[in-house]
């Protein structure tokens, strides 16, 4: 359910979400997820300051009274404090604060560059905490034709056709469950509508166009609730994210990878390694056919390779061997 920012935001927040929401096109998610990061930094920020009772529940406080006054009192210090307070009383990891961080930064370079309501940014040094970079997980090229090797059943076109898409164009669910059988086009590409609603257009192969055109030819007309929906549930309608999901988990758990922490969005990863490292697609095209919107995101792929070659490496059998412990 979406949060009713309009119902607890002062009136300078709800001025810098319709901005982010109208002119930056931001998903109702996204504005949703800005506004929790905001309204617990202004929280924190009552607390801090003595401006609620002795004993109040922090969930209960409220932000609407907020002002321009309050704001011009905040400074980086104040940031900092509240960064350790998220460390320490909510144990947010180094990822969960890095958000947070972005999204109160973000609210004062509005307020400061486009509004012009404060002289000067306090907030423009704050920061950012240093993130783990983790390899992602994905499955081999050998995992990846068993999956598909392992599509059966009454929907075995429809699942088919899903898990090749995955793994030839590095969808995310809620990319898939919002196609509609009319972004397929006739030059061979599919329209995809991302994050932020930006459209990407991906070619596609010979593989997705065949799996898509035989579950067309299966593809339930009658009862349909959405016409224009590509993929159908049993029920005749719109497949959502959670069956998509529930479908992936069925044939990974029938390869026997469900426990080890796979899902759609390591076929996500799958696409991407798999076109990087047996492709050579240059990282700056996968970019554009992930849709990320910064180059540093796609870079992680570029890793892979290095690190099997590491571990190539420290798995030769000579690894351990030295000078020491050879025979004489």
């Amino acid at each position: 359910m979406a949060v009713r920012f309009q119902d607890e935001a002062f009136p300078i927040l709800k001025e810098y979400l319709y901005y982010q929401q109208t002119i930056r096109q931001k998903s109702t998610k996204t504005i949703d997820e800005y506004f929790l990061d905001l309204r617990t930094f202004f929280r924190f920020m009552k607390v801090y300051r003595g401006l609620v009772p002795a004993g109040a529940e922090f969930e209960e406080i409220a932000i609407d009274d907020i002002d321009l006054p309050f704001l011009r009192k905040i400074d980086l210090t104040d940031a900092y404090e509240y960064m350790n307070y998220l460390q320490r009383e909510r144990q947010n990891n180094a990822a969960s604060r890095a958000r947070k961080s972005s999204s109160i930064k973000g609210f004062f370079k509005y307020i400061t560059k486009k509004k012009h309501y404060l002289d000067k940014d306090p907030l423009e040094e704050l920061e950012t905490p240093k993130k783990k970079k983790a390899l992602p997980k994905y499955l081999t090229l050998e995992q990846s034709m068993e999956l598909l090797n392992a599509v059966e059943g009454e929907n075995r076109e429809r699942d088919y056709a899903i898990i090749t898409l995955f793994l030839n164009c590095g969808l995310r669910v809620s990319e898939m469950a919002g196609l509609n059988y009319t972004d397929i086009r006739s030059d061979n590409t599919i329209r995809v509508l991302g994050k932020g609603n930006k459209e990407r257009i991906i070619y596609l192969n010979s593989a997705c166009l065949n799996a898509v055109n035989d579950y067309m030819r299966v593809r339930p007309v009658d009862g349909v609730k959405d016409k224009n929906a590509l993929f159908i549930s049993r029920n005749h309608r719109r497949m959502s994210v959670k069956t998509i999901q529930a479908m992936v988990y069925k044939y990974l758990e029938k390869i026997g990878l469900s426990a080890q922490g796979y899902s759609c969005h390591k076929l996500r990863h799958t696409a991407a390694t798999l076109m990087y490292q047996h492709g050579g697609v240059d990282v700056r095209v996968l970019k554009d056919v992930l849709g990320h919107e910064n180059l540093g995101t796609t870079e992680i792929y570029t890793h892979l390779s290095s690190e099997q070659m590491k571990n190539a490496a420290d798995s030769n059998p000579l690894a351990q061997f030295n000078l020491k412990n050879r025979k004489k």
